[in-house]
């Protein structure tokens, strides 16, 4: 665990990963630290990701390339979910790594004007690893083929039974990522092992960014898993090496269209409240 948390401090971007109600799935985060717990503190725009962890369990991933060749690693546990629709425990605990690591926080929380201004970028859904069931590594993706596999644990991989509701993550790589519904994609373990899928369901992703971060795009492909092949069923986008800046409209564009799903996040959550008994 204490290896993982060394990873997770010094990295910029990770993976969270879960099983949903209609199975599993992940998403790029970036890797904070609550009271020396792996945490990520989610914007309100993902509140309808939010939704989904049901299970109350999740892995927290880093499968970048590391440098000197340094494995990647996956944890997976219980995790605590927790609202912070004033922004108080993001600010004080993780606004300040978060800006180190994340330029666009920085940009929008820098000063107290900054602040006031963006203040639907400060409410947060923090989800921290509340306990470790098990902690593994992975070799890093380092092409951009390469990509996170998570499927529910029903071999019980790690001596503890069938875990279905406690996602595995691989880290695994393929020619070619086909999407239209029906089309297959061969796939390879980048560590060797053989995945032996017995028909689970299965959610390919991995993600690219611009070098000021203010793109931050998720392609994936979700499906069947049968032996090595993922058998698609949906899928969007695809791998690719790297994103370009937005230009000057298109960054305008963005900041409206996340301050308008972190706005309408925020007021979903706050009727919840007043709905509430």
């Amino acid at each position: 665990m204490r290896e993982l948390i060394t990873v997770w401090r010094r990295s910029t971007a990770a993976e969270l990963c879960w099983i949903a109600p209609d199975g599993p799935t992940g998403i790029p985060v970036v890797p904070l630290l609550w009271d020396d717990r792996p945490c990520v503190a989610l914007p309100l725009a993902h509140l309808a990701a939010v939704d989904t962890m049901t299970s109350g369990t999740a892995a927290f991933a880093v499968t970048g390339e590391r440098p000197g060749g340094a494995p990647a690693m996956v944890a997976a546990g219980r995790v605590d979910i927790r609202f912070d629709l004033e922004g108080e425990g993001f600010v004080d605990h993780l606004l300040d790594q978060e800006a180190v690591k994340y330029p666009p926080t920085r940009l929008r929380s820098d000063s107290m004007m900054a602040r006031r201004e963006n203040w639907w970028w400060l409410a947060r859904v923090l989800i921290t690893l509340a306990d470790v069931e098990n902690v593994r590594e992975l070799p890093g993706r380092s092409r951009p083929e390469d990509a996170l596999l998570v499927r529910p644990d029903e071999r019980g991989t790690h001596g503890r039974g069938p875990r279905p509701d406690l996602p595995r993550v691989d880290v695994v790589t393929a020619r070619e990522w086909p999407q239209d519904p029906g089309a297959t994609a061969d796939l390879w373990e980048r560590g060797g092992s053989p995945l032996e899928g017995a028909g689970e369901p299965a959610f390919a992703f991995s993600h690219a960014h611009s070098p000021d971060r203010e793109r931050w795009e998720r392609w994936h492909r979700t499906g069947t898993l049968i032996g090595e092949e993922l058998r698609v069923a949906a899928g969007a986008g695809g791998p690719t090496a790297g994103l370009r800046p937005f230009g000057v409209i298109e960054r305008f564009r963005n900041h409206r269209d996340v301050a308008r799903r972190c706005r309408r996040g925020i007021a979903a959550a706050e009727s919840r409240l007043v709905d509430s008994p």
